[in-house]
């Protein structure tokens, strides 16, 4: 590792630590000509996950994007920034796991873990997302949406 004081190659290992998530290996390092401390970071490189979209293109999945479509369903809501967080990362770990070895998941698997995972959360998010994702063409389509959302329309009898 090139030492960003001195430029020079030869170092040494002083510590290692594994980081919280278990993805990242955080390494002090000393260098030997000049004895400057400095940290580097060690991670696995893999095939990024991609997205397949309605027209057959593919892009890059985008946390940021999926997150902000969420955030505008749960906008109001009283959902914390931290569950944000763990949602957005609890649905790309599924994605992830449904892509497999190809490493493709299509717009159509995404948007149904997110209604998987909203419908659990906050039904209102559910069906602002569901209202933007599914494209509904009139009211009777939204309607019959909001009525299979479970207990909606059952009597207390």
């Amino acid at each position: 590792m090139r030492c960003p004081y001195c430029g020079s190659l030869d170092d040494k290992v002083i510590e290692s630590r594994t980081m919280a998530n278990g993805d990242n290996i955080r390494r002090r390092r000393e260098c030997t000509s000049c004895g400057y401390r400095f940290t580097s970071y060690e991670r696995i490189e893999e095939k990024p996950l991609m997205v397949v979209k309605r027209n057959g293109r593919r892009q890059p999945y985008d946390a940021k994007k999926l997150e902000k479509g969420i955030a505008r369903a749960l906008e109001k809501r009283p959902i914390s920034t931290s569950m944000l967080e763990n949602l957005v990362t609890e649905i790309e770990d599924a994605a992830v796991m449904r892509a497999k070895a190809s490493r493709e998941i299509s717009t159509a698997d995404l948007g149904a873990l997110v209604l998987e995972r909203l419908n659990e959360i906050d039904k209102v998010a559910y069906i602002r997302f569901a209202s933007v994702y599914k494209h509904f063409e009139n009211l009777e389509e939204f309607i019959s949406e909001v009525k299979s959302i479970d207990g909606v329309g059952e009597t207390n009898e």
